[in-house]
């Protein structure tokens, strides 16, 4: 069996985590035994039957946090909600945290556990986690994505770490390497605190949802005043009115090329997810004492998409077809 210390676990293998670990396998030294856990065994096996011929190192499957905690030094979360989490972390039978021996009572920052939630979860929940992990057994990091999909299977995405300052300048250098194998090295910012992170994430989605709306109504007056979307956009891409939406994920089908709009808005941010994250922004606002005016109009549209079959379950930029259809 090898090491712990030679040993890195993955946990949760949904649309972000599945490319996610599939990029840590091949960026991780091959001696490197790669650990991977999900609910859904059809992924495991799919992942086991990918990896297997590509001579990157050892994938090996473990059932829940316990064994994963139990058999390496480093376990990496990418999970869906803050229910997951606190199960996958804290659960007295099956959890991360009730996996990890005691360890002895030297050891610095770099010689205890590093535990790294990677999905966008509630803050209250990351918070929780954290002060519910001893910190002589683990070092516990928020270290949330932006990228989407495409991103992590390109291993383009942006990371935003937040880790306890006390213990950073030890630890931070190896997320970096670790988060280097997913994403774009110049893309992990140290954003603070623990929780520091998700806030950044938070806030960070919660523009890009309201861009989405505000991006597809502007293009959707353009269509209807019959002018080409294609030109319109280039005209914006370099004007006042240039954004992420607009540049990188046209909502208007034909616009861009490898786009979720022009593949029937399949294999994007689904529009139930940006629903949700922006929520997360409003609660993040009421809770510092922000004032807010465009989330609650775009998560009634947001909402009323929803409920059309002909929307649901789509990138969250299927809100242009949703107005010009009406």
């Amino acid at each position: 069996m090898p090491s712990p210390e030679n040993t890195v676990a993955f946990i949760g293998l949904g649309v972000m985590g599945y490319p996610m670990a599939k990029n840590l396998r091949a960026g991780l030294n091959p001696e490197k035994t790669l650990l991977i856990c999900d609910v859904n065994t059809d992924a495991l096996e799919r992942f086991i039957a990918e990896t297997s011929t590509s001579n990157q190192g050892p994938v090996k499957i473990v059932k829940n946090g316990f064994e994963a905690a139990h058999q390496a030094d480093t376990i990496i979360t990418m999970l869906p909600n803050s229910s997951s989490v606190l199960e996958v972390y804290l659960d007295p039978s099956t959890g991360i945290l009730a996996g990890i021996p005691e360890p002895p009572s030297d050891l610095d920052a770099r010689g205890k556990k590093l535990l790294m939630e990677c999905g966008t979860i509630e803050s209250s929940t990351i918070l929780s986690v954290s002060h519910s992990i001893p910190t002589n057994k683990a070092t516990f990091v928020d270290a949330p994505v932006s990228g989407g999909p495409m991103g992590a299977k390109s291993g383009s995405l942006t990371f935003m770490v937040g880790c306890l300052p006390s213990v950073s300048p030890s630890v931070f250098p190896l997320v970096e390497t670790l988060l280097s194998h997913m994403g774009n090295p110049n893309g992990i910012f140290l954003c603070g605190d623990v929780g520091a992170g998700t806030a950044f994430k938070i806030i960070n989605n919660y523009l890009s949802a309201i861009t989405s709306l505000a991006a597809s109504e502007a293009l959707n007056i353009g269509v209807k005043a019959g002018l080409d979307p294609k030109l319109l956009t280039e005209v914006i891409n370099v004007s006042g009115g240039q954004c992420w939406v607009t540049s990188h994920s046209n909502p208007v089908p034909g616009v861009q090329d490898n786009v979720p709009s022009s593949r029937g808005y399949e294999g994007g941010f689904r529009i139930e997810l940006c629903a949700k994250v922006l929520g997360m922004g409003s609660k993040l606002a009421q809770s510092v004492g922000a004032r807010t005016v465009l989330d609650q109009p775009t998560l009634d549209a947001f909402k009323e998409a929803m409920e059309d079959e002909r929307y649901k379950g789509k990138d969250a930029r299927v809100v242009f077809k949703w107005l010009n259809d009406q």
